[in-house]
């Protein structure tokens, strides 16, 4: 055992009983809606209350850190509660919004031993964190979350079965008295209680510590779970792709005594759509330091989805010089910020040995005003970090696709915060592929301008027998982009009606139709948004690209219209002085009507891209609306099976 890790008795801080033994300390949102109770008798409990209804009953936290003088179970608080409250604005460097209302109200409880827990509550949330204020390195050999929710509470989340995994698994959703107790949920992790308001579980200023899962536990409780420190690794999954841990240490993460831990989030939604657009884990990550004005969020013309298939072209396409420059016109002659070079640029585990001319690729981008995004494997650049970041910035790139870490232990987590540091210093932008979700470190490096941790639609390229399905498409607006954006790489130009979808390696389909892939770019949150699709499949139906060229990829102003998670949504966007509004419904199909009260005053025009009359036969079909519109009136629209809209009001003058 290193002589820097000092192990100590066990510091816990747990539940003994379900009684208050005295009144609870509470802190309430700024409105007084929200209530959060902390019972310190005999344990720590938090309990939560909205306008006196229980969401949360009494539940057990706690930390397993060791301390010298530790503390039991019978935990006892040292002095009065500190309190306060912060009242301010918040301005992103980019995101779903220019501004960010950062109001709450905080209490911090400091227990003997040097352990202290901090609660903040705010009108859409609360959350919870401990701080230590021991000597040393220690060992944190457990942490304590178990959520207790009333009787009839339901769950939906995405499960996985292994600690090595993708993030990309489908949701569940049943009674929590049926959550798995041989399974994890994968966070963020909502939850409805009887009354059918909304409680999701996130977390946040995630650093040096692994990520929180969650397992069914007894009584219906929600228990927390952690993958161990990798003490032995290896190559291994597809392709000896990530490291695959052999063995695990007992405890979670050696770290420093003196720190704060991740942030427990708990969002609260009076109704579906309340989620969409939840700044909790954005206000409660740290602010980034240093000059970023440099990063450029924008779309990407993207080569590995459509196989590099070009047609009408005099050489042969693929994972060559031809093909790329094809590329990087077209993303020049439509404004298009970016192309990737997904794998086969170079060898996949030594990012030196290179296969095609970069410099001629690179020097084409330059002269076109186009920037290049390299893939590579995470081991293969940790290997060789900083040379390779050096080389990169020598060759003008603007970024890296990085893919493959699989994991969201200590070592893993402690990457990404590493690579993201590294690619600042040299002034790379970073799209985290094979990633766990958002959790802080996109706010704190705001060069890492996307992250998958989501189940895109490269699936509908080797997943059979469906892939990616419209239900989970219409559920991680409401849970996964809770924790962040998300690259879930839309862009579709071959669309299949229900039961036509088949998977295709070479010529990938994507299930529901055409404008529900159009509608996906507004929303979802994705600051650096793919195009899937082929240049040549674009340029075939140009009005696509009237829509696609335009459409932001970082906002002013998000308002979400309508939703009922796995069956609808309706999101509107403002970017400078025009409103982008997209929809998709399940296979039902609906009729919607939507209020335009967010557009200002005056007459507008809306330019919409709507599902066809024939798009529950063919699900390409769509055509092109122009409405003039009041913000007074609603607007009407006929979405397929599978369907959606995405239009663009333009204010006439």
């Amino acid at each position: 055992m290193p002589r820097s890790v000092t192990v100590v008795a066990v510091f816990m801080i747990g539940l003994t009983g379900c009684i208050f033994a005295g009144p609870p300390h509470e802190v309430a949102s700024p409105d007084g809606k929200l209530k959060f109770f902390a019972d310190a008798g005999g344990g720590v409990r938090l309990s939560l209350s909205r306008e006196g209804v229980p969401l949360i009953l009494p539940s057990e936290v706690g930390i397993d850190a060791g301390s010298a003088g530790a503390v039991g179970s019978g935990a006892r608080v040292s002095g009065d509660p500190e309190r306060g409250e912060v009242r301010e604005v918040v301005r992103p460097l980019y995101g779903r919004r220019a501004e960010m209302r950062d109001d709450h109200n905080r209490m911090t409880l400091t227990f003997e031993g040097g352990i202290a827990l901090e609660m903040r509550a705010f009108d859409s949330g609360v959350a919870w964190r401990w701080v230590t204020r021991l000597p040393g390195r220690i060992r944190v050999r457990g942490e304590t979350v178990c959520l207790k929710f009333p009787a009839g509470s339901t769950f939906c989340a995405s499960i996985t079965t292994n600690w090595v995994h993708s993030y990309e698994d489908l949701y569940v959703r049943g009674d929590v008295s049926v959550l798995p107790r041989d399974a994890m949920g994968v966070l963020p992790a909502l939850f409805q209680v009887p009354g059918g308001t909304h409680v999701a579980l996130a977390e946040t200023d995630l650093r040096d510590y692994p990520g929180l899962y969650l397992r069914g536990g007894e009584g219906g409780a929600v228990s927390g779970d952690f993958p161990r420190v990798v003490t032995r690794e290896a190559p291994g999954g597809w392709m000896n792709f990530h490291l695959e841990p052999m063995e695990r240490a007992s405890h979670l993460a050696e770290t420093d005594g003196a720190r704060p831990f991740p942030w427990r989030v708990l969002l609260v939604a009076r109704e579906d759509r309340g989620l969409i657009g939840n700044d909790l884990v954005h206000l409660l990550s740290p602010p980034h330091q240093g000059d970023f004005s440099w990063v450029r969020p924008g779309k990407v013309a993207w080569d590995w989805w459509n196989d590099w298939n070009l047609k009408g072209v005099p050489f042969r396409s693929g994972v060559n010089v031809e093909t790329y420059k094809r590329y990087i016109d077209f993303a020049a002659a439509h404004g298009l910020e970016y192309v990737n070079l997904d794998e086969g640029w170079s060898d996949q585990f030594d990012l030196f040995k290179q296969r095609l001319d970069m410099g001629e690729v690179l020097r084409h981008a330059r002269t076109r005003g186009v920037g290049v995004f390299l893939w590579c494997v995470a081991r293969a650049l940790d290997a060789r970090m900083e040379e390779a970041m050096k080389q990169f910035q020598e060759w003008g790139v603007a970024g890296l696709k990085v893919d493959f870490m699989d994991r969201d232990d200590q070592a893993l987590v402690n990457f990404y915060w590493r690579c993201a540091a590294a690619a600042a210093r040299h002034r790379l932008m970073v799209n985290f592929h094979g990633a766990h979700k958002p959790a802080g470190l996109m706010r704190a490096f705001p060069n890492v301008v996307n992250q998958e941790g989501v189940r895109g639609l490269e699936y509908n390229k080797f997943a059979p027998p469906e892939g990616t399905t419209v239900e989970y498409a219409l559920t991680i607006p409401f849970a996964r982009m809770l924790a962040g954006p998300m690259d879930y790489t839309p862009g579709a130009m071959r669309n299949a009606n229900r039961g036509g979808f088949s998977i295709n390696a070479s010529r990938p389909m994507s299930h529901g139709t055409r404008c529900q892939q159009l509608a996906m770019y507004v929303v979802y949150d994705a600051p650096l948004a793919m195009l899937a699709d082929s240049p040549t499949a674009y340029e075939a139906e140009p009005e696509v690209m009237d829509f696609l060229r335009p459409v932001p990829t970082t906002w002013d102003e998000t308002v979400a219209l309508a939703g009922k998670i796995g069956e609808h949504v309706a999101v509107a966007r403002r970017k400078g002085e025009r409103w982008y509004v997209g929809a998709m419904c399940d296979w039902r199909g609906m009729a919607m009507e939507l209020p335009l009260d967010f557009l200002g005053e005056g007459r507008w025009e809306f330019d919409l891209f709507v599902d066809g009359i024939n798009a529950d036969r063919h699900a390409e079909d769509y055509r092109r609306d122009r409405r003039m519109v009041h913000a007074r009136d609603r607007l009407s629209v006929q979405l397929a099976p599978g369907g959606g809209m995405a239009g663009i009001a333009t204010r006439c003058r």
